[in-house]
């Protein structure tokens, strides 16, 4: 993964406020998933106000080892190991999961709701008393329009994929967790992306250039997006408010994202614009894709195929359904604003795309 350099001289006020307040509050953080995109940047956030991080990940990361991170390898899924990890913390930021439209049950429940119920368990037992968890707007998508939909939303009835159920129930056992000994607050940060993104952006650009980037539906949907820093700066001052007395979030969930609704074309053009290639106009009908997934899962299922297949009936809901939320809580109660704007996140994502060319 490609990590941009952390400049903190270039840090936006707002960040470098909530840091420096961190840094009051805390000794020691804990991160999961320390190795992913996510955790990553906000490793090197905590790290450039020489905050205590350790890192919890089922890999070997050398970009962490070299920002001073403790990198410690395990499985979440091993309850011992979580709790021997967790000793000398004080704050958790749960950002591992296995994501994904497609795998059985049981592959998301264990690293999702079991790894969950561990990181619970080992803060109880380590008193530690701030849980920051990163969930996902999936926990109430069923396969139709979200327009600026609030955290009134209950819970999707039925889930097109197990991510999104395993997603679900973890954060109600977050949520439930939140007690006068732990408080805890879940961020559902919507389609993350900007420079080092090893998923999104890369898919974008590599599916345009084998020809097969295509748009879905008749009519364009609207979708909220969230640039990087603004979902660690979610966190972080999420992070913060939790630490108050009377926290306004503890015990509750909050929509994210850049608070500027786009068209999916448009999204995915803009992505393609910086990337130096031609916009993407071809479409499939909404409910051809959807036939296609239908079709797809039988015969994976069939065969056995454990790779993903290039389309699912979540794959087509989701590329033919709008997403875009209502912030006003998560500004309400915990001062939250996108700090960097669509327009400057493209340009340091074309600057990173530049450098990586070189």
């Amino acid at each position: 993964m490609q990590i941009p350099n952390l400049n903190f001289s270039e840090l936006l006020i707002e960040q470098q406020a909530v840091l420096t307040r961190l840094t009051t509050q805390v000794n020691c953080v804990f991160v999961t998933g320390a190795g992913g995109f996510l955790g990553t940047a906000l490793c090197r956030f905590l790290r450039a106000v020489d905050i205590k991080v350790v890192g919890f990940a089922r890999g070997n990361y050398p970009h962490l080892k070299e920002l001073g991170v403790t990198l410690i390898k395990g499985d979440l899924q091993d309850k011992q190991a979580v709790i021997d990890a967790m000793q000398g913390c004080d704050m958790v930021f749960h950002v591992a999961s296995k994501a994904g439209v497609w795998g059985d049950k049981e592959s998301y429940f264990k690293p999702n709701v079991v790894g969950t119920e561990n990181i619970i368990a080992a803060c109880h037992q380590h008193k530690i008393n701030k849980f920051i968890y990163t969930s996902t707007p999936s926990v109430t998508f069923a396969g139709e329009d979200e327009d600026y939909i609030d955290e009134s939303q209950p819970y999707a009835k039925q889930f097109l994929n197990f991510y999104g159920l395993s997603k679900a129930v973890a954060e109600q056992k977050v949520l439930e967790a939140n007690s006068e000994t732990l408080k805890t607050v879940a961020l559902r940060p919507h389609l993350i992306w900007g420079p080092g993104d090893p998923h999104l952006i890369p898919r974008v650009i590599e599916r345009a250039k084998a020809g097969k980037l295509k748009l879905v539906g008749k009519k364009d949907k609207l979708v909220d997006t969230t640039y990087i820093d603004n979902a660690v700066y979610a966190h972080l001052i999420a992070a913060v408010t939790l630490s108050e007395d009377n926290s306004a979030c503890a015990g509750k969930a909050y929509f994210i994202s850049n608070d500027q609704p786009i068209l999916m074309a448009d999204m995915l053009n803009n992505i393609l614009a910086v990337a130096g290639l031609n916009k993407v106009s071809a479409r499939v009908p909404s409910g051809l894709a959807y036939f296609v997934g239908t079709l797809l899962e039988w015969w994976y299922l069939k065969t056995g195929k454990q790779d993903e297949p290039i389309m699912t009936r979540f794959v087509a809901k989701q590329l033919s359904t709008s997403h875009y939320f209502n912030l006003d809580a998560a500004k309400q109660d915990f001062n939250y604003q996108a700090l960097v704007s669509m327009e400057q996140g493209m340009k340091q994502l074309q600057n990173d795309l530049r450098n990586t060319e070189e």
